[in-house]
């Protein structure tokens, strides 16, 4: 889909022509939450649009204390889109954040963070524009109840795909139609009940500038998957923002909850986010070598080998969430083993069957949707271009269904696997960062591990669980 307004002058234009009532400026967290503050379009000067608005940067975690608090928003006028679901015509702006004391980019907004990785890429030399392509799974459920307490914990999750209800009384009838655990993929209807949800979700998707590829029933109980053309790296982690907004809101308003939680479910397939990459210059797939194995060139082997050396730091940011290392468990299509095959979705690495010279690129499993995707696509990227500058060589390839080694022969195979814990990842991080300075401050990394040990990893491993209670409580 094309762009709605390129500038100034067709943004108030269009404004016009669509009798825009408010104008929404949305800025990314570090968790890759969305934020906003709506304007009145009466109070919306070309001004504000060129040199920015203020909000407070001490009122979102991990950004700015409240004695430098004062910063600016910076709208990306070329962003913008009508929002699908407010009740007045609104018009959405993704912003950039500035920072005023140090008169430049923000060095904690995400955004930010990817654009000058795209400056770092041609400032390099390699290329010009680098091309990812996320895949976003997610699960619908009807009903969510969580209870977090101090003497007790608990969650249900339902979806009226879950084998679980099959004898439970419905006010229509219980019709029995459901796929089973692992049994969700590409089903018709009735076992597909989402059809219609999802043909709403992508004709959405368009209507806010997305270009819809396809839409299918995932694996799991209850889980979705809804395709959209790749981008160039701020365009695509943009389009991701923009997706989860539209899934969501469209779930919402018809009585059901999206999630893109990496494993709400035990025992089942768990949310992935693919990201296809591939770097060009002067027109050019940089990734693309006819008739080399996957038709990949050895730039493409060496970023692919950048991303694999720094596997626990790059973590760290593809799955920031302690839920995420529970998807990659082995034995539910986990992309945990950090080698690279053609074909073979086992490998933490796939190259698409059959891509020629525009198409060649490779596939990372492991990424999940709890990551920010301007930081995910930015860091993917930085550890190829490390990997490009000091020529390593990935493990591989290999062919064999590996979700079928035990461990003792992947440790006998000396074959490297992606961190267990999200404790593991940041302590990567910690131990290696040095491929991400070129970009990122010593600031902002000691932000972002001190706020995953804050926000995530000590209070999942100061929390007893259900199971905890059940397998110790007698001992």
């Amino acid at each position: 889909m094309g762009k709605f307004v390129k500038n100034i002058d067709e943004f108030f234009e269009f404004c016009k022509e669509n009798e825009v009532q408010f104008v929404d400026f949305r800025f990314t967290d570090l968790k890759g939450m969305w934020h906003h503050v709506s304007y009145r379009m009466s109070a919306v000067s070309r001004d504000m649009l060129a040199n920015g608005l203020p909000f407070d940067g001490s009122s979102i975690e991990a950004w700015q204390p409240i004695n430098k608090s004062d910063m600016i928003l910076k709208p990306d006028v070329p962003t913008a889109f009508l929002d699908p679901f407010t009740a007045d015509s609104t018009i959405i702006v993704i912003c950039d954040v500035y920072d005023i004391y140090k008169n430049g980019l923000y060095e904690k907004c995400p955004r930010s963070i990817a654009k000058k990785a795209l400056q770092y890429l041609e400032s390099a030399g390699i290329g010009d524009v680098a091309y990812f392509g996320p895949e976003n799974e997610f699960f619908i459920f009807e009903d969510v109840k969580i209870k977090l307490a101090a003497n007790e914990s608990s969650y249900r999750l339902d979806t009226v795909d879950g084998e679980w209800n099959d004898d439970k009384d419905m006010e229509f009838g219980n019709m029995g139609h459901r796929a089973r655990t692992k049994g969700g993929y590409f089903p018709v209807m009735p076992i597909d009940s989402g059809v219609d949800l999802r043909a709403e979700m992508m004709q959405v998707l368009e209507d806010v500038g997305l270009e819809v590829v396809l839409g299918h029933h995932e694996v799991a109980q209850g889980q979705h998957e809804i395709g959209v053309k790749f981008g160039t790296l701020v365009e695509a982690a943009d389009n991701v923002q923009k997706l989860k907004y539209v899934i969501k809101m469209v779930a919402h308003l018809n009585g059901k909850s999206a999630t893109f939680m990496p494993k709400p479910l035990y025992g089942d397939n768990g949310n992935g986010m693919h990201v296809h990459q591939s770097i060009w210059k002067d027109n050019e797939n940089l990734f693309y070598k006819q008739g080399e194995y996957g038709n990949l060139s050895e730039m493409a082997l060496h970023y692919l080998g950048g991303i694999f050396k720094h596997a626990a730091a790059v973590a760290a940011f593809t799955n920031p969430s302690t839920n995420s290392y529970k998807r990659l468990i082995p034995g539910f299509e986990a992309p945990s083993i950090l080698t690279y095959s053609s074909q073979n979705r086992s490998a933490s690495c796939r190259i698409p069957y059959g891509a020629g010279a525009a198409a060649t690129r490779i596939e990372t499993r492991f990424p999940d949707s709890t990551s920010c995707p301007y930081l995910c696509f930015a860091v993917l990227m930085l550890a190829g271009l490390d990997g490009i500058k000091n020529k390593y060589i990935p493990v591989g390839p290999m062919d064999e269904d590996l979700f079928e080694l035990s461990l003792d022969e992947i440790r006998e195979k000396h074959i490297p696997q992606m961190p267990h814990t999200l404790r593991e990842a940041v302590e990567g991080l910690i131990a290696d960062h040095d491929f991400l300075m070129p970009i990122m401050t010593k600031e902002f990394i000691d932000t972002y591990q001190h706020y995953q040990f804050q926000r995530q990893i000590w209070p999942d491993e100061a929390r007893p669980t259900p199971f905890e209670i059940r397998s110790t409580y007698s001992c």
